[in-house]
């Protein structure tokens, strides 16, 4: 003996809500041979709905077994019961459960596009099945410009694009009047005829009557089950034609998802375009803030370039190093001689060294820098509480301090005035006469207020006890003459060492602050980036979220005519990449257009490939973040429980 079609064993459904437990099917068993017209007829609440989830594979049972063509389908994974759905079964709604926004042709495409058939043969297919049920003028037309009979003669299209060995009927009828379901009902017949299987799933008894086969169910379980009529001919499933791309699980192409894409936003336009606006703002904004950022740190360092760099830094050669670090070529004395030069305002000599501090109970670990009164001019660093060291500091080995604001706080944690009190430097007390104004981070990260600055010969004699300098820092009159100054120095130290053993670099620090500035500037871009892209990005989660939760039989539809997991993710993020790319482009030609009335006004304003490129990127990546989530939550829905939602 051959195996039924479809066999039941012992088959039980329970409903979980918390902790409350339904059982809906108690134990239900049932054969139905291929070519079998049968009704499933029972009042509401006797399970017959659950029944017909469990036979097309839109819900699983909690016990017993089911198998189809012998094969136990409780091993199948979500995937594999999705090609079963597109393989086997063709779906008849009460409701119709057609896709609003698609025309009554690309609604009976749906199965198709899922099992990878090509656009051309699978738009021919619709047509001609759209034909046979005379609505062959009807191709273009919507579900809302169509009569109840109308679109269910969709539905059983839709049913048949991928052939439907078995059609599962639910309440065909129920929402036709009298001749429109006359209609269905003899098409049903008409399939039955062609060697499909036909199970109608109705409360109805006169329906239930046109069947071959009536079972009863009341309470979950089969109250009778009486054949009327002969089953057809066993032969008349083998005529049945497939009209599928098996293998091809797959929408046939990318452009398929976005048609569709393209359908569902146009649906919601109004609300679309306040998604959009919120992606536009956030390209656009990084746009044009990019735009007027680098056009303005360009025309600063523009500005600077032309005035010149009025500082130099000179130190010894690196063959001048000791083993021990400590520097042997330059001396204070170079100082006073590079001072006598023309141009040159001031000359700085430093060194510097790690010390340890103590003050009352606090040690800390910083830095001395030894120097000359002209410090602060060559620096540009102000005394902000206090005096600075004097040339008298420097000529009598005054043991007195000025502290950076780190070193101040340190020290003096409570707030207290330090300005008159001795701290312990080496062990040896220096008196504070001041605390330097803050300059914070230097362009390579490092605290130049973690500093505490001393007269140069008390630095040398009473805390390195050496000679020599590290640095000497040369401040010109006349930036136009730097480089002839250079050249003079050079000589000058050259002539004084008998060898060429110094360096001389171009610095000031006014360069130190553009790049810091810029760094900042930079920062600053990031961030005003990141949150325009955020807020485009939540407007583009809500929307996705709002779709799915409006579209979810929708998505019950797709996923019973044979979406799998990866369809309908693929289907949602593609919108949500739609919403973001059209977004995108649009902030885009904002952001340049806003930079050029800024350039008419006369801001400056640089234009570049790379932040338009980055910004666009941006909206793109932000779409498939934030629409990850909402797909991933479609793609996770039960077929049974999104048909069933409102």
């Amino acid at each position: 003996m051959t195996n039924p079609l479809i066999r039941l064993e012992n088959i039980h459904k329970t409903y979980f809500n918390g902790d409350l437990a339904v059982e809906v099917l108690h134990g239900l068993s049932l054969d139905i041979e291929a070519g079998e017209f049968v009704a499933i007829m029972g009042a509401s609440g006797s399970g017959k709905s659950t029944l017909m989830n469990i036979l097309g594979c839109l819900d699983s049972a909690t016990g017993g077994r089911y198998l189809l063509d012998g094969e136990d389908i409780s091993d199948l994974d979500t995937d594999e019961l999705a090609a079963l759905r597109r393989r086997t079964f063709g779906f008849v709604f009460q409701n119709y459960n057609l896709i609003s926004t698609s025309t009554a042709q690309e609604n009976v495409e749906v199965p198709a596009i899922y099992a990878g058939t090509p656009a051309a043969e699978r738009q021919a297919r619709a047509a001609e099945l759209l034909t046979t049920l005379k609505l062959g003028d009807r191709l273009d037309h919507r579900p809302s410009q169509l009569s109840g009979g109308q679109q269910q003669r969709v539905s059983i299209a839709r049913a048949l694009m991928n052939g439907g060995r078995i059609i599962l009927a639910d309440e065909p009828t129920g929402a036709l009047d009298s001749q429109s379901g006359e209609e269905v009902m003899a098409l049903l017949r008409a399939m039955h005829a062609e060697g499909h299987t036909i199970i109608v799933i109705t409360h109805a008894r006169e329906v239930a009557e046109r069947a071959d086969r009536l079972i009863e169910i009341r309470d979950g379980q089969i109250l009778s089950d009486r054949t009327k009529r002969r089953i057809p001919d066993q032969t008349a499933p083998q005529r049945l034609k497939q009209n599928i791309s098996e293998g091809a699980a797959a929408i046939a192409d990318f452009s398929e998802a976005v048609k569709m894409s393209f359908r569902a936003l146009r649906a919601n336009l109004f609300r679309t375009i306040l998604t959009l606006l919120g992606i536009i703002i956030g390209v656009s904004s990084v746009v044009a803030m990019l735009a007027i950022g680098t056009g303005a740190q360009k025309s600063i360092l523009d500005r600077i370039n032309a005035m010149g760099s009025d500082l130099l830094l000179i130190r010894p050669s690196m063959a001048n190093f000791r083993g021990t670090g400590s520097i042997v070529t330059l001396v204070p004395e170079d100082a006073d001689a590079i001072l006598e030069l023309p141009n040159v305002a001031t000359a700085v000599p430093e060194v510097t060294g790690s010390v340890t501090l103590r003050y009352g109970n606090v040690d800390y670990q910083s830095q001395a820098d030894g120097t000359v009164p002209a410090f602060t001019m060559a620096k540009s660093w102000r005394v902000e509480r206090g005096d600075f060291i004097n040339q008298n500091d420097v000529n009598t080995y005054a043991p007195v301090a000025v502290l950076g604001t780190t070193v101040a706080k340190t020290l003096f944690p409570d707030g207290a005035d330090p300005i008159g009190k001795y701290v312990l430097v080496q062990k040896i007390p220096f008196q504070i006469i001041g605390v330097m104004e803050s300059k914070g981070a230097s362009g390579g990260g490092n605290d130049q207020d973690d500093v505490v600055i001393v007269p140069l010969s008390t630095a040398n004699l009473r805390l390195f006890g050496q000679k020599h300098v590290r640095t000497i820092t040369v401040q010109v009159k006349d930036g136009d003459l730097i480089d002839t100054t250079q050249d003079q120095i050079q000589a000058l130290l050259d002539r004084r060492h008998k060898a060429d053993d110094t360096m001389i670099t171009n610095m000031s620090s006014i360069r130190e602050t553009v790049t810091k500035t810029s760094n900042t500037m930079t920062l600053f871009l990031g961030s005003v980036a990141a949150i325009s892209l955020l807020v485009g990005g939540i407007g583009v989660m809500n929307i996705m979220l709002v779709s799915v939760t409006e579209r979810t039989r929708e998505i019950g539809v797709r996923m019973a005519t044979g979406a799998r997991t990866r369809d309908i993710l693929i289907q949602f993020i593609t919108e949500a990449l739609v919403v973001s790319a059209i977004g995108g482009a649009l902030g885009v030609v904002l952001g340049l257009g806003i930079g050029v009335i800024a350039r008419t006004l006369g801001a400056p304003i640089n234009f570049s490939i790379a932040p338009v490129a980055l910004a666009f990127a941006c909206a793109f990546a932000t779409g498939l973040i934030f629409g990850f989530l909402p797909a991933r939550k479609a793609s996770r829905l039960q077929p049974a429980v999104a048909l069933s939602s409102e």
